[in-house]
Order: C-alpha cells, then structure tokens, then sequence
C-alpha cells in the first residue's frame, strides 16, 4: 500500500443535478419524512422493537471496528442481566448509553462541541485505551497527537488543525439551509467527521451516533412511530462502506457523489424495511406468532405461557376476561396468578400503569431470542451472527 497522505478539500455542499439519482433519492427520502406512520401496532409493542433495533445498532457500530461480540452472546447478557462482562461487551453497552442520551436531548440542544464531547466520553468510558481496549486517554477532548489510520490512504489533518476543522463541520451542520439540503448534509458531514478523526479513539463509533443525532434532527423522528436504524447502511457489509468513504478522502465531486448516493440509497432501503413493523398485521403474522411458537419448540415457554402469549399478540391488549377459557373452571384469582407469573417472566407488561390490561413483552424475556431469530429470518437484521 503506498503512503497515505494529507489532502485538503473545502467542505462544501453538492449541487446535484435534477435528473441525477442523488436528487430522485432526496425527494423519495423526504416524503418518507414527512410520512406521518398511522401504523396498527400499539405503541408498548412498537416501542420495544424500536429497543430491540437500538441494541442492534450499537452491536452493529462495534463490529464495524472490529468487534467480534455476536447478537446471540450480547443477547444473553441483556436477558440475564449480567454485572460483570468483558470490555467488548461493555463497548456495545456504551453505545447503547450513548444512543438514548442523543434520543433524549437532541431536540433541545444544538449538535455542537459540548454535545459531540459528550457523545465521545459515554463511548469511551470505562474502557481501556489501545493496545488493551476500545477506551481514549482524553475522553471527550480532541486529540492533541497526528494519527494514521489504519489501512487507509487518507492521513487525517494535523493535530493542530482538527479544531478549526471541527468548528467549520459544526458550522456546516447547524448553517440555516434549505430542507432539501439535510440528508446531503448528514453525509457530507459524516464522511468529513470520519476525514478529520478529532479523536484519539472512537471516531467510528462517534460518527454514527452523530449521524444519527443528524436525522432525528431532521426529521427522522422515533417519536411519531419510526425505527431508525442507520448503523444498518454501513455495517451490513464493511468494505463496501469503507471503500465509499475512501473514495471521497480526496473531496472529487465524483466521489462524494458516490458516497452520498450509497449513504441515501441504504437509508432509504433500511426505513422503508423497518416501516413494515408498524403494520400490526404484518408484524404478528410474521414476527410476533413464530416467535412464540419457536419459544414453545425450544423450551423457553409453557404450553400454558404460549397459549395466554397468543392470546395477547392476537388481541394486542388483553385482561383477565380475554384468557378466562384457557383455564376453564377456574376461579379469577388463579387466572390473576397465571398474570401476575408472566409479568414477573417479563412477558407481559401492564398497558398502563395501574391498570388490569396487558400487552405482550418480548424486549427482555425468553421471547427475546426468538424475536431476534424472526427478525433476522425476515431480513431486518443489519448483520448476521456468521459473518
């Protein structure tokens, strides 16, 4: 491989033309924007998938970087709750943090440097630093030593420039522009957060929360019922993305426009995919009976559990009157037991705080494994176990 060398290039927005790919795509994008989901699936049910895909989306950010923890093993830790777990574990966990703390407060506050620092040190934390671990020296800080990186011919700026660099990105994100320029902007600032590496470690990972700090932003919201999964464009297959990413470290318009099309194009295959879920026929059908009835096969559930869990997908709310003849002859407080017991399984959660109506839990319980295997079965997964 030859040397990699440092090429400056402005940062600028692309102009592309009105019969290109880029711009069919940026209409397509947007209309599933605005797309308000009046989906059939009950939002308890909805929201535990959309947990489920941010789990999938940390494990996805790590293995990018080369960690080797599969679905499966951090599945299981998920389920029993495990205190002490190795450092590959722990980045995923990270992530994981990360995620709901961009969820929670990027709508109240600007994508700057305070909240790109924060980002960073949730990452990084409790990690060690290379050799040893995934961890930084300098949580939250920009570096202050120049770094290659690693099989690539791009050198990043010096570390006496990642500063301006930075200031001018976030300058860029937060510019007043027209809407129809965000989905650009969320890829050219993506790959330009990836071309300066600000960080000693963990820019990776960063740039894909910020990514996903960028759609929410946009538009893109979870709250009004959308699973966003962008972790899935880039890491269903790795060197297809890094391979994009190089082709733009030199700032050729060609090349940007092959990454922003690659950024666009898995975004949209991935939103239109995971929309399918609100659709509470399609996901009970598919996802949610299977799921069940693989649980029974494999042992993780009763017969009984499977028949008052059926009832449950069916219905998608249930009180003790709906279950009243699985258990004929039985007096009411039994049947408030057999509740009470599936509650404590994690399998059903309460609709409401409070009240007697139940809805199917599956985001952490034995029925997990089994949704995990559907999802996967029905290509939702952004990457397998054997790859």
């Amino acid at each position: 491989m030859s040397e990699a060398t440092f090429s400056h290039f402005d940062l600028k927005l692309i102009e592309p033309s009105f019969d290109s790919t880029i711009t069919d795509l940026i209409i397509e994008l947007d209309y599933l924007r605005k797309m308000q989901l009046g989906g059939s699936t009950h939002p308890k049910v909805f929201f535990q998938l959309k947990h489920i895909f941010q789990t999938l989306e940390s494990i996805g950010s790590a293995r990018i970087e080369g960690n080797n923890t599969t679905i499966a093993e951090y599945i299981e830790t998920k389920i029993s709750d495990r205190k002490n777990v190795s450092e590959s574990i722990k980045e995923i966990q990270n992530i994981e943090r990360a995620m709901a703390f961009v969820e929670q407060n990027i709508m109240a506050y600007p994508i700057n440097r305070a909240f790109i620092s924060e980002m960073h040190k949730m990452i990084v934390g409790d990690l060690l630093p290379p050799p040893n671990g995934e961890g930084d020296t300098t949580p939250g800080e920009y570096r202050q030593v120049n770094l290659d990186i690693s099989k690539s011919l791009h050198k990043p700026p010096e570390w006496l420039s990642v500063h301006d660099y930075m200031q001018e990105l976030l300058d860029f994100v937060n510019k007043e522009d027209s809407p129809k320029y965000d989905l650009l902007k969320t890829a050219i600032a993506h790959h330009r957060f990836v071309w300066i590496h600000p960080f000693q470690n963990g820019n990776g990972r960063t740039v894909r929360l910020f990514t996903y700090a960028m759609l929410v932003k946009a538009g893109f919201n979870v709250n009004v019922g959308r699973i966003i999964n962008p972790t899935a464009v880039f890491c269903s297959n790795r060197n297809d993305y890094y391979n994009f990413l190089s082709d733009a470290d030199n700032g050729t318009e060609s090349g940007m426009i092959s990454w922003i099309e690659y950024v666009l194009k898995g975004l949209k295959e991935e939103i239109e995919k995971i929309d399918k879920l609100s659709d509470y026929i399609f996901l009970r059908k598919e996802i949610l009976l299977p799921s069940i009835n693989l649980s029974l096969e494999k042992k993780y559930i009763t017969d009984l559990e499977a028949k008052i869990l059926k009832r449950a997908v069916e219905k998608q709310v249930i009180a003790a009157s709906d279950i009243k003849d699985i258990f004929p002859g039985k007096a009411d407080s039994e049947i408030s037991r057999q509740i009470r017991k599936l509650i404590e399984r994690k399998m059903l959660i309460q609709e409401k705080e409070g009240a007697r109506k139940y809805v199917l839990r599956f985001d952490n319980s034995y029925i997990f494994r089994s949704i995990i295997k559907l999802l996967g079965d029905k290509g939702f997964l952004p990457m397998k176990d054997d790859e």
